[in-house]
């Protein structure tokens, strides 16, 4: 499965910055799909933004996922991959 990385980077209130990427099926373009599960992410770790938007959120690059991952986003649509302060 072919999947697009966004890279994304979010200010959090104790002033680290999150950075994530957003794993999707290569075919999903949608911006505002994908912002809206980085936001569903967000608020699973308690981090509160009024919004994603292309500030925080880039297409980065399309790879070949693995198999855990497409696992993933075959349950719900995407995946995370945390790299930063996502503690």
């Amino acid at each position: 499965m072919k999947i697009s990385v966004w890279d994304t980077y979010v200010q959090r209130e104790d002033g680290r910055r999150m950075h994530f990427d957003i794993l999707v099926p290569d075919h999903q373009k949608d911006e505002k799909i994908v912002f809206g599960f980085g936001m569903e992410y967000l608020k699973s770790k308690s981090v509160e933004i009024s919004e994603l938007t292309t500030e925080e959120c880039r297409f980065c690059h399309i790879e070949q996922a693995t198999d855990e991952i497409a696992e993933h986003i075959a349950k719900k649509g995407y995946d995370i991959l945390e790299m930063e302060n996502c503690d």
